[in-house]
């Protein structure tokens, strides 16, 4: 089992590559805000759940990484354990010379919708964010999420709340209706300023606001559902299908986003889209991945009755990230199409991926991040540093 970090101006990319006796060969890939160096070590020390047992055997290994090791698992240990579960889902499709989302039931569509994001790396301005929005129309989405709400936490000045309004009112006008405007809120917001922007925005309909709130306040969201028209999306944060029973039960969220890199891999969210589904929920997943994270989501999605919309950053940030793997799963016309090949369907360039090592500080490997409850810019990506 081999680990590699391919590091971004403002993400690291962990890479596992999981051999067999056989010579198989599968690859998983996590991206994990501010604990890479803790995830990486971490799959030293869990080498032990890992290598010597059945590749097939993920219900096990799942079983070994949390209740074998006794304590609560959380999001150090769930990114980990995906990593080697998806490098063990591209060996066994491999093995049976068929792709991923065949094993897992098989697919109910020859496409899925994609949404842009990490597209407006730009001045805070309506100009800049509609000059940005449009350059996502013509590579053809015909969906985008941003953030316009800078370093705001809990309340906004009212300077930055009217500012934020324009930036949204700017792209809605520029991207039309008949496109999917998705307005992320990263968790910042007390319940009643995100009732605040919802209502000053209900014109402009946003197809969901996603983590209005924090994301383990569920009597927060239930106020903001209570209080607000917009469709209410969450879950990038929550690990484990028992972080979702209740919000299910409460019926506070109308999409979830599990990410397949922090919530258990392939298999444990194809079981959270399966509950969600009894609950009429429709599943959009979190991907701020590269091409093994992307190809891996889609492989799911293909497989999901109530799966809606992919995300994905990778045609508006980062460039080299596309060239780690081959061939890489692109948009076309809004969507993706069905992957191909056994496994992912995708061959991993080893050498690339020892290209741009995060630097380290004290001998930890150095996680660049966002700060965007300190930083105004943040949006900005770091991109003028690429």
């Amino acid at each position: 089992m081999q680990t590699y970090v391919f590091s971004t101006p403002w993400r690291n990319l962990t890479y596992v590559i999981v051999e067999t006796d056989s010579g198989l060969r599968g690859v998983g890939e996590a991206r994990v805000v501010g604990k890479t160096h803790t995830v990486v070590e971490y799959l030293r020390d869990v080498r032990r759940h890992v290598i010597g047992f059945d590749v097939h055997d993920i219900e096990d290994m799942y079983r070994r990484f949390t209740v074998l090791d006794y304590g609560r698992p959380g999001e150090v240990e769930m990114t980990g354990f995906a990593l080697v579960e998806m490098a063990c889902w591209d060996i066994i499709a491999q093995q049976a010379k068929l792709p991923v989302y065949q094993l897992l039931g098989g697919k109910t569509r020859e496409s899925v919708p994609a949404y842009a994001n990490g597209w407006y790396t730009v001045e805070r301005t309506p100009e800049a964010f509609a000059a940005a929005a449009k350059k996502v129309i013509d590579r053809g989405y015909m969906g985008l999420k941003f953030d316009p709400f800078g370093a705001g936490d809990l309340e906004l000045t009212r300077k930055e709340f009217y500012l934020s309004v324009e930036l949204i009112r700017a792209v809605r006008e520029t991207i039309g209706y008949e496109r999917q405007l998705f307005l992320e809120m990263h968790g910042r917001f007390a319940p009643h300023q995100a009732v605040e922007v919802a209502n000053a925005i209900d014109d402009l309909r946003p197809d969901w606001i996603e983590e209005p709130c924090r994301p383990n306040d569920l009597a927060a969201l239930e106020y903001v559902r209570d209080h607000t028209a917009a469709p209410i999306a969450t879950g990038e944060r929550l690990y484990q299908a028992s972080d979702l029973l209740e919000l299910f039960e409460r019926r506070v969220a109308h999409g979830i986003q599990p990410d397949i890199n922090q919530c258990g891999g392939i298999f444990e969210v194809k079981k959270i889209a399966s509950t969600a589904e009894t609950y009429s929920i429709m599943v959009a997943p979190h991907n701020v991945g590269g091409v093994i994270t992307t190809v891996a989501t889609l492989h799911l999605m293909m497989t999901l009755r109530n799966g809606k919309v992919l995300e994905h950053f990778n045609d508006f940030v980062d460039a080299p990230v596309k060239k780690l793997g081959s061939p890489y799963p692109e948009v076309v016309d809004g969507a993706f199409r069905v992957p191909s090949g056994p496994g992912w369907g995708v061959t991993i360039d080893d050498e690339a991926l020892t290209k741009n090592e995060p630097n380290r500080v004290e001998g930890v490997l150095a996680d660049p991040g966002l700060n965007m409850f300190v930083n105004e810019d943040w949006n900005r990506r770091a991109q003028d540093d690429a």
